[in-house]
């Protein structure tokens, strides 16, 4: 009898552990970011990974009643991490053009576009300025992705190096120490180290690319797709989406109100 009792806890035990796991795995949304991407994902001064993305996704969560992991990856290690399972989808300033068929997505949230930043005083006013000179973009990067556009293969040709980096302070760290004369990039990221950083830099007139920003999902993953995509357009007509884009001077470039 105390064999048959011990048996029958044992197997109550196992059934509530795997019940919590169960539980604890619905419960939870897995966020795969760059962590050097501002303002979309970063990290702030006392080390708390934060930005709009971060926070809409907070957001979601906070209505959906799941808890937010915010994982920081290796962009060009990104689609390993969501097909392995160890992220839920990828949310950071992730462009949807030319990847449509890769993934499940959102709908956009962000007009982006490419754009050059070069030192304030550099005797660069147009891309074609930049021949024979250095441009820098960030590897697997969507700016890397328009400059290997067959679109865009002359201004390519006519460059003398590009040079890819792992993210983009890097980039500007070259950039201000002359090693390199451009960097291409999203516009919001390229504002957003501008104005960070004070003086120094600015943008160029006209854009290497222009794009869009949506959440994206492992390929087939709609039933989480629709839920997320469901509590974006709820927390945009509550108005907490707006305010996210003003707080990160983003406001400029949302494009929901075109699809809701």
């Amino acid at each position: 009898m105390k064999k048959r009792i011990a048996l029958t806890m044992a197997t109550m035990m196992l059934a509530t552990a795997l019940t919590g796991c169960g539980s604890s795995k619905e419960e939870t949304f897995t966020v795969g970011f760059d962590a050097n991407f501002p303002p979309y994902g970063y990290a702030d001064e006392s080390g708390e990974y934060t930005g709009f993305d971060l926070e809409l996704a907070q957001a979601v969560c906070d209505k959906e009643g799941w808890t937010l992991v915010k994982q920081p990856i290796d962009w060009d290690a990104k689609d390993m991490e969501l097909s392995s399972g160890a992220i839920d989808c990828i949310w950071n300033g992730f462009t949807i053009n030319g990847r449509e068929d890769a993934y499940t997505w959102t709908d956009p949230y962000i007009d982006n576009s490419q754009v050059y930043v070069v030192a304030e005083d550099a005797a660069v006013n147009t891309p074609a300025d930049l021949s024979g000179m250095i441009l820098g973009v960030q590897k697997d990067s969507s700016a890397l992705a328009a400059l290997n556009d067959e679109a865009n293969a002359d201004f390519k040709a006519s460059l003398g190096d590009v040079v890819e980096y792992d993210d983009y302070n890097l980039g500007f760290m070259d950039l201000e120490a002359g090693a390199i004369d451009a960097l291409a990039m999203d516009i919001g990221v390229a504002a957003y180290q501008i104005e960070s950083r004070g003086t120094g830099f600015r943008m160029l007139d006209e854009n290497l690319a222009t794009e869009q920003y949506a959440v994206g999902f492992l390929l087939g993953n709609e039933e989480l797709r629709d839920t997320v995509q469901s509590a974006l357009y709820e927390l945009y007509e509550e108005g907490v989406v707006g305010e996210l884009a003003e707080k990160y001077g983003l406001s400029d470039f949302l494009c929901m109100e075109k699809y809701k």
